[in-house]
């Protein structure tokens, strides 16, 4: 039988040890947060409130006075929107651990609704322009929605139709 030096076994033993703590290392390595993804409608609300945004802005930067009840009737649009969106967070926050939070503004894809320029004001064509985009955006936002949010998005655009009916008659 052949005797071990002293040295070999701290070798072999300080190998052991090491193989032991990497290997649970290894096993204990914490699994990456997968975060969960957003909830189309709340997706949805947001896209909606951004671009009711831009409308009532570019309504606002038109300052006239014939164009005061459309710009009521979307700022109407607009809190309901941001309504049903507190809702519906407030909602999800108490029945989670950890409420989502909305999409970044960059993640949000770009409305009919287009961002009023500081040193132009819009002229009736435009904004009937922007009316009849976003009227006719309204039916492909209505799959998968809840039927009550699915209502207020089909009045919208039919308030948005009528809109741009009637900046039509004013051209």
């Amino acid at each position: 039988m052949r005797s071990v030096s002293r040295r070999t076994l701290l070798r072999g033993s300080a190998l052991g040890v090491a193989a032991l703590t990497v290997a649970g290392c290894a096993s204990e390595e914490p699994k990456p947060v997968v975060a969960a993804p957003p909830d189309p409608e709340t997706v949805l609300l947001n896209q909606l409130i951004a671009g009711k945004e831009r409308t009532v802005a570019l309504y606002a930067s038109a300052a006239s006075a014939k164009l005061a009840p459309f710009a009521e009737r979307h700022e109407a649009h607009l809190a309901e929107l941001r309504r049903r969106l507190r809702d519906k967070l407030l909602s999800s926050a108490s029945s989670a651990a950890v409420p989502s939070s909305p999409p970044s503004p960059a993640a949000t894809p770009p409305s009919p609704s287009a961002t009023p320029s500081p040193s132009r004001r819009p002229t009736l064509r435009s904004l009937r322009d922007l009316e009849q985009k976003a009227a006719a955006l309204r039916p492909r936002q209505l799959a998968g929605v809840s039927p009550a949010l699915a209502q207020l998005i089909a009045s919208i655009g039919a308030c948005e139709a009528a809109h741009a009916m009637a900046l039509s008659r004013s051209l």
